[in-house]
């Protein structure tokens, strides 16, 4: 049996901004079980940060507001709440990695006192247990000479190092979700490789829950159990890491695929990348977001909001060819080229 640790339903956020205000999310679902990783993929500025930002209490309000929905952490709903028996849920509940590490650590501190910091705040430990742990930590997260390394401060570190040490801060509180929202951005391929086996370890040992937001695939390919498409601040499809890799059921998930380079040398095949651009979110499309780029699109795709179709039980997604009208041909038409 699995445990849904977190569940989200129906989340909206909006944006007041000089040019109007600008729906972000609109509506988004998604469920994160216990010792899981599920990653959130999609192109830049679809909502993927906003979604955990919004849930972990970190969108400033004004401009920023939550229109409406749920965020449920083992049936309790922290959305718009700072505590839960207690306890702060940002931090110890729910650890996040964020995309810079450099701009994200307190430049006048040294890395030991910021990973110590969430210990005495959210645990109660003491000034000098508290430190203890964080030299601890640093060794858990394979930063060598950890008891030295602790006295420095984030500029004598490089951005792998700097990527542990925001790690070890994540995790310094044992939270029952790890964020990481495109923890590997700015590294080379050897250290992002380094960094996501780390994270896969620190789970296998800890059992915690990984949300994973990035917009490469190879990186999902690697981590992920389940994957939420996004796109235009829906999610556009949602199933298991092979169902959306070697079965995607909607235009802009095979679009995304398409466009990913491969490592075959006999491979002969050109990348396709997705023509067009995202809607303007100031006046989201009546319909589906992704109708004006889609090479599938159909009249109803403009006219009407796409409901989530049942692909298998795990499996779901928002698009009209899934529809049981729809010629068989049609459907085929980019299931074909989804397959490997």
């Amino acid at each position: 049996m699995t445990t849904k640790l977190l569940e989200v339903k129906d989340l909206q956020v909006e944006f007041d901004t000089y040019g109007g205000i600008v729906k972000a999310v609109r509506g988004v679902d998604f469920a994160v079980q216990a010792g899981k990783t599920l990653a959130i993929v999609g192109e830049s500025g679809c909502g993927k940060s906003v979604t955990v930002q919004a849930m972990m209490g970190l969108i400033p309000m004004p401009p920023g507001r939550i229109m409406g929905g749920s965020a449920r952490l083992r049936g309790t709903d922290i959305l718009g709440r700072k505590m839960i028996e207690g306890r702060e849920v940002r931090g110890a509940e729910i650890g996040m990695i964020f995309q810079d590490p450099m701009s994200s650590l307190n430049p006048t501190m040294t890395i030991g006192d910021q990973i110590a910091e969430p210990l005495q705040v959210h645990r109660g430990y003491g000034q000098k247990k508290a430190y203890a742990r964080a030299i601890e930590l640093l060794g858990l997260v394979r930063i060598p000479e950890a008891a030295r390394r602790a006295t420095q401060y984030p500029f004598e570190f490089s951005g792998g190092m700097l990527q542990r040490a925001m790690i070890a801060m994540a995790i310094s509180c044992n939270p029952t979700i790890l964020i990481a929202d495109e923890p590997t951005t700015a590294l080379d391929v050897t250290i992002q490789a380094q960094i996501l086996d780390l994270l896969k370890s620190l789970q296998a040992e800890t059992g915690m829950a990984i949300i994973l937001i990035t917009h490469d695939l190879g990186v999902v390919a690697r981590m992920a159990d389940e994957v939420a498409v996004m796109y235009a601040g829906k999610i556009v499809e949602f199933g298991t890491t092979d169902d959306v890799f070697y079965r995607p059921s909607h235009p802009y998930t095979l679009g995304l695929k398409q466009a990913m380079p491969t490592n075959h040398r006999d491979a002969v095949q050109k990348l396709m990348p997705i023509e067009g651009s995202p809607p303007d979110m100031f006046s989201p499309p009546v319909g589906c977001a992704y109708a004006a780029r889609c090479p599938h699109a159909m009249t109803v795709c403009e006219a009407r909001q796409p409901p989530a179709f049942a692909v298998t039980v795990q499996h779901y997604s928002c698009c009209w060819l899934q529809h049981s009208q729809v010629p068989h041909k049609a459907a085929g038409i980019f299931y074909g080229g989804g397959h490997d």
